[in-house]
């Protein structure tokens, strides 16, 4: 979600200019994400299909431009930078929010078979991608004296966007591939979970000691809403898929806990951005940390209103979509301005 030098977490485009990165995959998961929390909004079904529908298209381009641009020196040069090698999990993520609209929107145009053959591929691909991010990028950073940022979490979010996605997968299997996969994508969300819970006290400990660093950086803050909204989503999707005791009771109470921890966390990272943006907030590829991290909590929100429903979680999930497509249209615009 941003473009940052390594050493001292200063954005490249600031110093030099900036290479094409995984980075810009997180406009591809901002968008998505606008279209795959549309989907559980009343009257935006057809419009948030025309989102992912464009979505799917700047994936491609994306993808391409990498397969044409990118070639083994450039790709190890970014992975040995420091701050540059977390967005790494940026593509896999983006893989899966495509793969997660076409089993939710995309069908209505391609069918239902189309759609699980892309959801399962994109799944598949992004997946394993997600789990070499998650143990690669930590490897990577055991012993670079680096301070911990809330790009940190940006590798070992995938395994959790795995799990909720696995979650819809999953309602489309039967017998013990069901279980299989169910049980398999629980197995996710805990490396994600536990691996946030490692990482954010890191993230707190930094900004309390040595404060928020480079204007740049400040929307980063609104990653650490990725994991949280994420899981909540995962756990209450899981829910609908019952092949264990207990799933839809764990769902809305870890759910519910998380969902409060959340809102706080958006509270903190607002009144931190407004403070920021009073004395100059200028733009860079870090905006898309608005996007996608606010995403995950409309959808965890919905998920939650449809395991329990409740004027609270519908009435806020509406107000939260609006300030994620608010968000979005905002970054989308600043990001092709300045092109």
């Amino acid at each position: 979600m941003t473009a940052l030098a390594s050493q001292h977490t200063v954005p490249v485009g600031v110093r030099r200019a900036a290479p094409f990165g995984p980075n810009l995959f997180a406009s591809v998961m901002g968008t998505g994400i606008v279209a795959t929390a549309g989907a559980s909004m009343p009257g935006l079904h057809t419009a948030a299909t025309y989102v992912w529908a464009l979505d799917a298209a700047l994936l491609v381009f994306l993808v391409a431009a990498a397969v044409r641009r990118w070639t083994w020196a450039s790709v190890r040069a970014q992975f040995q930078d420091p701050v540059m090698a977390q967005f790494w999990g940026a593509p896999p993520m983006a893989l899966m929010t495509v793969g997660t609209g076409a089993l939710l929107l995309g069908k209505d145009w391609i069918g239902l078979s189309a759609a699980l053959t892309v959801d399962w591929t994109l799944w598949t691909v992004g997946t394993l991608l997600g789990l070499a991010t998650s143990v690669l990028v930590p490897v990577r950073m055991i012993g670079s004296g680096e301070r911990a940022f809330a790009g940190w979490l940006m590798p070992v979010v995938p395994p959790m966007v795995s799990a909720a996605s696995g979650a819809l997968l999953a309602q489309h299997l039967e017998g013990s591939a069901r279980q299989a996969m169910v049980l398999g994508c629980y197995a996710l969300f805990g490396v994600s979970l536990f691996a946030t819970m490692v990482i954010v006290p890191q993230i707190w400990q930094r900004l309390v000691q040595h404060g928020l660093g480079a204007a740049s950086t400040v929307p980063t803050l609104w990653i650490v809403l990725g994991p949280l909204g994420q899981s909540i989503t995962a756990s209450n999707l899981l829910a609908g898929v019952p092949v264990l005791p207990g799933q839809a009771a764990f769902g809305v109470l870890y759910g519910t806990i998380t969902w409060g921890f959340a809102l706080l966390w958006v509270a903190l990272a607002a009144a931190v951005t407004v403070r920021t943006a009073r004395r100059g907030l200028p733009f860079a590829l870090t905006w898309w940390s608005f996007v996608f991290p606010l995403g995950t909590l409309v959808t965890g929100t919905s998920a939650l209103a449809v395991r329990m429903p409740s004027p609270m979680f519908s009435g806020v999930a509406v107000v939260l979509y609006a300030a994620l497509v608010l968000a979005w249209l905002t970054v989308a615009v600043r990001t092709l301005l300045s092109r």
